[in-house]
């Protein structure tokens, strides 16, 4: 079997995204035949090297699963912190799942989840250009000016953000479109303008809608949702996931 980057097997394997990965292996965390691995770039055989991550072995999923959450207000899109509600607290789900792109603690909406690490680079990576969809409420009603500020693009910390797509909804909300996802990015830039957000709530990602979900509820994707995404992403299950047939499609957990 060929070898792969270690951080990119734990990836695969569904226990972290492959950044979280590589602060792993820098901390000393990572283990390959029992032997604690802390330089980046190590390479592994999946079919034969055995490796564990804090003293607990690490696989590639036999099942991979895909999950859509209406992600709460207070709940931070992340495995693990401390002190504070993670979004995997919400699934209830056997499979290690963990979120795909961000979503801050104060934000609402669409977060989706899966134990399937090829997607987490392509779907987040700006160069895909996948786009994101957000209903912004401000404080202040916002001028035409400000809005066409936004749109164009704006600088941010010296980085120039990428055109967007806005459509007033009223005085004091808009839908805005991005093809990019830097940290708080949408609040920034409406601060930048002279006004604060009040909510953010995100409706898409990619082809993915989040529609009637209940705040705090969660399903899977539908078989035509999972294929479209995997197409989209330029991806393939192997042939025995293709034979997996999702059953309940819907779990919905209450707020």
């Amino acid at each position: 079997m060929a070898l792969v980057r270690l951080q990119k097997f734990l990836s695969e394997a569904g226990v972290c995204s492959r950044r979280k990965g590589e602060a792993h292996i820098l901390a000393g965390d990572v283990s390959v035949n029992g032997r604690v691995v802390s330089t980046l770039g190590t390479k592994v055989d999946p079919g034969t090297d055995v490796v564990h991550l804090k003293g607990v072995p690490v696989g590639r999923p036999d099942r991979q699963v895909y999950v859509m959450l209406n992600k709460p207000e207070g709940v931070v899109a992340s495995c693990e912190h401390r002190g504070e509600p993670v979004v995997t607290d919400l699934v209830d789900l056997p499979e290690r799942l963990f979120p795909v792109g961000r979503l801050d603690k104060d934000s609402t909406g669409l977060l989706l989840m899966t134990n399937d690490g090829r997607i987490h680079h392509r779907l987040s990576h700006p160069s895909f250009d996948h786009e994101k969809e957000y209903e912004v409420t401000v404080r202040w009603p916002l001028d035409d000016q400000a809005l066409a500020a936004m749109e164009k693009g704006m600088p941010l910390s010296g980085v120039m953000t990428r055109p967007a797509r806005i459509v007033r909804l009223s005085g004091n909300r808009f839908r805005i479109v991005l093809m990019e996802g830097k940290n708080r990015q949408i609040r920034r830039m409406v601060k930048k303008v002279g006004n604060r957000v009040v909510r953010l709530h995100r409706i898409r990602v990619a082809d993915l809608m989040l529609g009637d979900l209940a705040k705090g509820s969660w399903r899977h994707l539908r078989p035509e949702e999972r294929r479209g995404l995997l197409e989209r992403l330029q991806l393939k299950a192997s042939k025995d996931r293709q034979k997996q047939k999702n059953k309940g499609q819907i779990s919905n957990k209450p707020q």
